[in-house]
């Protein structure tokens, strides 16, 4: 219900006050084809495109030919990722739109399809902004959201590696210019895709709380719901962009109940074992404890982990600790996917986009690589767990024992002090 703008109007009627953005707000940015129309009026930079309803294949194939190739097919009142395409050819661009109509159908009981140029290797950055009624008006910087998985974002961080003080300065001047033309009230999020020349352009505006508002509270040291209330209540900001800076470095991870082994398949259950990280600046926010059940019927996330320091080093490092802290079992889920991210070369770099996952993982996850002398330390760490008393020392030595829990073309052996253990 956060963006249905007949219930917001509903409520308006009765004189029951929404914390969130009024209802036309909500109805003009909730139509992709709208909500362009409306930046370009607001001197947003937008994607150029086809502005308007593609009616059919016909129309289709005549906007992609004037826009060339590639371009990206969309729901117009999509979002999540769903009715979303990319085409190369007439071929793909007539494949796509049959799909993203029937996708957008089925998820959204609109097929309103629209085309624009695809940017290719872009970064998918974002705006966090927060207006009053009495036309005030702030961003609390951005977040970066390239890393994701079939559009859904998995992992995201504040700020982000690749803008600069001048050019997050310009971001947030515009979507403070697209609040300002629909008179926008109460937290909101302005999407922008940002290509290798650091030009950006103007995605969506999300009308209501992102999943990632946490680390964008972390790093400016404001309690976006708290101020999301007080507009409500009809009060001004407090705060004005002076107040706004960028406290150190924040990361979220989302945690899913899926099996990144098997392409990511969401997993049911009951969680039989729920433990969650905790230390300094560690937030999980979560609806879940051990014994909840994960059903078909919502979606799949577990949580949202987040950790906070004082530069991005110090939060990764964090956020490795996190993750391998957690514990969860009775379903499958992503943590061990999470963790490689975060020790993924051109992670660690910041050299990330929103083809991430598919270039460095294009034949799916299968777990991080381990060397002999990894095998050879967990082995003994296992052992020395289940012996308890016995102490363990590991070497690759003549007459040791030999470890059974090691994949087929690893050898590892464990010498152990006091003798064999008992078999």
């Amino acid at each position: 219900l956060s963006e249905n703008a007949h219930f917001v109007e509903e409520l308006e009627k009765h004189g029951v006050a929404f914390i969130g953005p009024k209802s036309f707000a909500i109805d003009a940015m909730g139509d992709k084809i709208h909500s362009k129309r409306i930046a370009n009026e607001a001197k947003v930079n937008t994607i150029p495109g086809y502005v308007g309803e593609v009616k059919d294949e016909e129309e289709l194939l005549k906007a992609t030919n004037e826009i060339g190739y590639p371009v990206m097919i969309k729901a117009s009142a999509g979002g999540g990722g769903k009715g979303m395409r990319v085409a190369y050819s007439d071929e793909e661009a007539k494949q796509g739109y049959r799909l993203s109509k029937r996708e957008a159908a089925s998820s959204f009981g609109d097929d309103t399809i629209f085309v624009e140029k695809f940017v290719e290797e872009p970064r998918h950055i974002e705006i966090q902004i927060l207006c009053d009624g009495h036309g005030n008006g702030v961003y609390l910087n951005e977040r970066e959201c390239s890393i994701q998985r079939r559009n859904q974002k998995v992992l995201e961080e504040a700020p982000s590696t690749f803008t600069t003080p001048e050019i997050r300065a310009e971001m947030g001047a515009q979507a403070l210019q697209l609040a300002k033309a629909v008179q926008y009230q109460s937290a909101g999020t302005v999407e922008f895709l940002m290509d290798k020349q650091k030009n950006f352009y103007f995605l969506e505006m999300n009308t209501r709380l992102q999943v990632e508002h946490p680390i964008t509270e972390m790093i400016s040291k404001v309690d976006i719901v708290e101020e999301m209330i007080k507009v409500a209540a009809g009060e001004k900001l407090a705060l004005t962009q002076d107040d706004i800076g960028v406290h150190g470095w924040a990361i979220e991870s989302r945690v899913y109940a899926e099996d990144p082994y098997r392409e990511f398949l969401p997993s049911t259950g009951l969680l039989t074992t729920y433990e969650e990280p905790v230390g300094e600046d560690v937030r999980v926010d979560t609806g879940v404890a051990e014994g909840s059940e994960i059903s078909m019927f919502y979606d799949p996330m577990i949580s949202k982990l987040c950790t906070h320091g004082k530069d991005r080093n110090e939060a990764l490092a964090k956020m490795r600790t996190a993750l391998d802290s957690y514990r969860i079992r009775g379903l499958r889920h992503n943590l061990a996917f999470l963790r490689a991210l975060c020790d993924h070369p051109k992670m660690i770099s910041g050299e990330v986009t929103t083809n991430f996952i598919p270039d460095h993982y294009p034949d799916g996850f299968h777990g991080l690589p381990m060397d002999p002398a990894q095998w050879e330390a967990l082995s003994a760490g296992v052992l020395t767990a289940h012996f308890g008393a016995m102490e363990a020392k590991s070497s690759i030595a003549e007459g040791s024992y030999a470890s059974t829990f090691v994949e087929p073309d690893t050898s590892v052996i464990l010498k152990f002090t006091n003798g064999y253990p008992p078999l």
